[in-house]
């Protein structure tokens, strides 16, 4: 089986595409723009397979994807390759409707072009696996959980891209018969997660005995899923999930912001005993919200759970503690990160 994944080099792309080699009999082409927080280092351990391909490539390149499909003639597309950072959203959104919206059309396209030319069994076993997100439903009260059926409203630039990429996903599904398969995932936390979000730039801040920022009184509630448990839950979706159909995937794990702070300061107490720095709770800073700040996000997988037998194989604590660990052992890859464009300065904020 052949794989193109969208987005390889990106932090839950290069897990799945980690993932997907560990199966002996599965080839994998990763796409990818290679933008600010696409990373090949997260790659090294299949980067010499001559089962692993990379091909630098914008998804919004009609002709290159449409060449690369007639070459490398694959068995399904999982498509991860997306602008992801609310944050960076607000202060940029058109480049959010560009890549999740035009680039998934494009694809979707090249996709259905490609699929209608395969011959009966291969066009039959053919796949197209669009992954979102959770922040498309909006925001939640104190209770309730996402749904497959709960109504769109995103309140970001950045949720409203992946809706609109949703739609567009469902869209050629039933009106080209082109096979989809759509996933919406909650919070994403473990290894080589770029730091600007709030678990990973948390951990490098307390590394460096920076302020730790939180915004508003850390009361919004997250849904947190560990990064290898997704890759698990797409790929099973990719091979037994029902054809048009969407699966919700979350870890059963909500925190409210400031508690997963706290959880990483005294992990990072507990790891670090000599460290100047303890105790990293106290580089803890409250700083303005951000504008329209979804309150909660909690995902009912019950779903995936009954139909493809996934459950997490990490609850939060654990996976908690690897990723702490990770970043303590990785020094050398977050910070060639930071080297580069990002270096955890605030993005985001609106300004007049």
């Amino acid at each position: 089986m052949k794989v193109i994944v969208t987005g390889g080099a990106g932090f839950i792309g290069s897990a799945v595409v980690r993932a997907l080699m560990a199966d002996k009999s599965v080839q994998v082409v990763n796409l990818d723009k290679l933008t600010y927080a696409g990373n090949l280092e997260s790659l090294a351990s299949v980067a010499d397979d001559p089962r692993y391909r990379f091909v630098q490539l914008d998804i919004c390149n009609a002709a290159g994807v449409a060449a690369l499909l007639a070459t490398e003639k694959p068995d399904a597309i999982m498509h991860l390759a997306a602008e992801s950072h609310v944050d960076r959203s607000i202060d940029g959104p058109a480049a959010f409707v560009q890549t999740n919206m035009v680039g998934t059309g494009v694809l979707l396209e090249c996709a259905t072009a490609y699929w209608r030319g395969l011959d009966g069994a291969r066009k039959n076993a053919f796949r197209f696996h669009h992954v979102s997100t959770d922040e498309v439903y909006g925001s939640l009260g104190p209770i309730g959980l996402f749904r497959e059926d709960s109504a769109y409203a995103p309140n970001s630039p950045y949720a409203a891209s992946k809706a609109g990429a949703d739609h567009l996903a469902r869209a050629w599904h039933h009106t080209y018969d082109l096979p989809v398969l759509i996933t919406n995932c909650s919070n994403n936390y473990g290894p080589y997660h770029f730091p600007e979000k709030l678990i990973p730039l948390t951990i490098v801040k307390g590394l460096r005995g920076q302020s730790m920022p939180v915004y508003g009184k850390g009361e919004n509630i997250r849904d947190w899923l560990y990064v290898e448990d997704h890759a698990r839950a797409l790929i099973a979706v990719l091979g037994r999930g029902r054809v048009g159909e969407v699966y919700n995937i979350g870890g059963n794990a909500e925190r409210r912001n400031i508690d997963v702070v706290r959880g990483i300061c005294a992990l990072l107490d507990e790891m670090l005993p000599k460290s100047a720095h303890r105790p990293h709770a106290d580089l803890i800073t409250f700083v303005a919200d951000r504008p329209g700040h979804d309150q909660r996000y909690a995902i009912d997988s019950t779903k995936l759970r009954d139909e493809l037998g996934w459950a997490p194989q990490e609850n939060f604590e654990s996976g908690l503690e690897k990723t702490v660990r990770w970043y303590l052992d990785n020094k050398g890859w977050w910070e060639r990160v930071l080297s580069g464009a990002y270096r955890t300065e605030r993005l985001g904020l609106v300004t007049a």
